[in-house]
């Protein structure tokens, strides 16, 4: 797979970085394509990577803007929502032994954005923590990116390189979900463009599909008799009809969001049975 460098429209690098242009030209001569105006956290849905799957996919420093002071609140649940919309999109386009790297500041209150959160929310487990060292990445420069002094550096300080991989069940899902064709029949074409649906109302939404089938895994737990394969595939069936149902004409692409929720209530309800048989063997001890 070629590299490829998500960037802002090409007129609005030059204008903001004098060393743009020729970046630009060395990275066409190298082979990598140059995509501008690719959203983080929708760039899934971007026409040119719906057939695509990465090995690695990379995101140096995110940062949702200059809207105050660095702990502020409300910026930091910015910053926040940017990393978990980056995991959400960044997930569904990996191979199944694909990573994600973040490169981010460790120290207060970049630490106060938890990292490690947000990718448990979106089933992504730490593989491996890294120095990030910038000697390590010759002709790297990082660079404020907004307002009059968006071609100077910022101060790094303490950083890390996290590198996530997608946890064991995740892969599991979405090979049925790939399956069931639910994201290239034609039957059910995804549209280019559509609105990014509020996390927490998607939380809600998946909980409305998929909460008795939840409790029904948890009453069958155990159960030798129980052919777990066809229930997922006919959960996952009847969860896009009901969907749909619920209002008519929305976007068949909105399922997926709800699938990635999905993901997560089933890590942590699997956590809850693992915690629920230690504590079965602890009473045959």
């Amino acid at each position: 797979m070629r590299d490829f460098n998500f960037i802002n429209p090409a007129d609005e690098l030059t204008k903001k970085y004098r060393n743009a242009s020729t970046n630009l030209a060395i990275l066409g001569r190298l082979g990598a394509s140059l995509i501008h105006e690719v959203d983080a956290t929708q760039m899934k849905n971007f026409p040119y990577f719906q057939t695509k799957r990465f090995h690695r996919i990379i995101y140096n420093f995110p940062h949702a803007g200059f809207y105050g002071k660095e702990d502020d609140p409300n910026l930091i649940m910015m910053h926040r929502n940017l990393v978990r919309g980056f995991f959400m999109n960044a997930s569904s386009m990996l191979w199944p032994d694909g990573e994600i790297h973040v490169n981010h500041k460790i120290t207060a209150p970049f630490s106060d954005w938890k990292i490690l959160e947000l990718a448990s929310e979106c089933s992504l487990i730490l593989t491996e923590l890294d120095d990030f060292k910038i000697e390590h990445y010759p002709g790297y420069n990082n660079k404020r990116g907004s307002s009059s002094r968006c071609d100077e550096p910022f101060y790094l300080g303490e950083c890390r390189t996290f590198k996530f991989n997608l946890c064991p069940a995740t892969t599991n899902i979405i090979k049925i979900v790939r399956n069931l064709n639910l994201t290239t029949s034609q039957n059910f074409p995804i549209p280019v463009q559509h609105q990014l649906v509020p996390f927490d109302h998607r939380f809600n939404e998946c909980h409305r599909i998929f909460g008795r089938y939840l409790n029904h895994i948890e009453e069958t737990f155990g159960s030798i008799s129980y052919d777990v394969h066809s229930c997922v595939r006919e959960a996952l069936r009847v969860g896009f009809e009901t969907y749909m149902r619920a209002v008519p004409g929305r976007p068949e692409s909105g399922y997926i969001g709800v699938l990635e929720q999905l993901r997560h209530f089933s890590i942590v309800r699997s956590q809850r049975l693992r915690n629920m048989l230690l504590q079965l063997d602890q009473q045959l001890i």
